[in-house]
């Protein structure tokens, strides 16, 4: 028989398939061939069409029984335009009530040049004929009254209209679903701020890797490794999440919440003491430097290190360093000789002892 589809292939379900499994299979190829996710491709058009007409059949119990039972025979010599071939004492294709049909012990596949016209006497199709007209083309004698030498026919499923409408809609919202969901994407960005923009926050300006600018008010006491989540602002309605880098300072260091640096003084400063101003992430701040401090003493900044998150701030932490001059005024060498003479301290005495 010309035209001969095998359903259970065109679904890729065996013969055997459930009634879900054929469902399921449908649907997923429903989704990908449907003709809003491949506008303008004939090939997946037709083979929607072939899926549909595959899924009409097999999904009805009754409709599968018959084609089951009946396209066994397809390969039989009546339905290729030989001789004709009867089939053993089965009941009547598409017995609906009012059928016209011959029974099936009195169809010879012979009469049938295709599939396509076995399946509308099987299946009890509809055919919408436009006959032509006297002067339009001859008349033409034929067992099939319908077949003229010009006609347009189409082919309506008399009772899975609505069904099928109603599976159509469906398929198309999980369609839309699916694309949403491929859409809608979450992506990462890297951003590196210096210790001050991170401590203070506020508004950046940021160049992701699509190419897009956007402006984003970040809040405060940033810290590396943090990431910030930004809704919406991925791709097709997705979330961008930023990773934070506070890039190294040369003066402030972070130790968790507290922050460290080093304090350089001079001699003077640090045998005589007395205020002295200090650099903190809020500006200048004095600092009482008692007096006799040495290198590497720590001297703490309370509540002036970094926040916590959580109300609270951690310290600063400055340690002294005492620095030495390479290079003096005569000035200033006159007044070390004078003081080296007077000075009482002597460091090296036990030494000695």
């Amino acid at each position: 028989m010309q035209n001969f589809r095998n359903y259970y292939q065109i679904l890729g379900v065996p013969r055997d398939a459930t009634a879900d499994e054929i469902k399921k299979a449908y649907r997923r190829l429903a989704r990908q061939l449907h003709p809003d996710v491949n506008p303008g491709d004939k090939s997946a058009e037709d083979r929607f069409k072939d899926i549909n007409e595959a899924y009409d059949i097999l999904s009805d119990l009754e409709k599968r029984a018959q084609y089951d039972q009946f396209s066994k025979f397809w390969k039989q010599k009546g339905f290729q335009g030989k001789q004709g071939v009867k089939l053993p004492n089965f009941t009547s294709w598409g017995n609906n009530k009012g059928s016209r049909r011959k029974p099936a012990e009195d169809i010879d596949f012979s009469d049938y040049s295709d599939f396509n016209k076995f399946l509308d006497q099987v299946l009890g199709r509809r055919r919408e004929v436009r006959m032509a007209t006297e002067n339009d083309a001859p008349r033409v004698p034929t067992s099939e009254p319908w077949n003229t030498a010009s006609k347009k026919t189409s082919y309506v499923a008399n009772s899975r209209e609505e069904r099928r409408d109603l599976d159509d809609r469906e398929i198309r919202r999980e369609t839309r679903e699916m694309d949403d969901r491929e859409i809608r994407q979450d992506i990462d960005a890297r951003l590196t701020l210096p210790l001050e923009r991170a401590y203070s926050g506020g508004t950046e300006r940021i160049r992701l890797d699509d190419g897009r600018w956007i402006e984003v008010n970040m809040p405060g006491a940033m810290v590396s490794g943090q990431r910030i989540r930004l809704r919406n602002q991925g791709i097709g309605g997705g979330d961008l999440y930023l990773k934070i880098t506070v890039s190294p300072h040369p003066f402030f260091r972070l130790e968790m919440s507290d922050i460290c640096c080093e304090l350089p003084l001079t001699p003077c400063e640090a045998v005589l003491g007395g205020d002295i101003e200090v650099p903190t992430l809020d500006g200048l701040v004095k600092m009482k430097l008692p007096p006799g401090v040495t290198s590497g003493k720590r001297l703490r900044l309370a509540n002036k290190g970094y926040p916590t998150g959580n109300g609270d701030r951690g310290d600063q932490l400055v340690e002294i360093q005492v620095l030495i001059p390479k290079e003096i005024s005569d000035e200033e060498r006159e007044l070390y000789e004078k003081l080296r003479q007077i000075e009482t301290f002597k460091p090296r005495q036990n030494l000695y002892d």
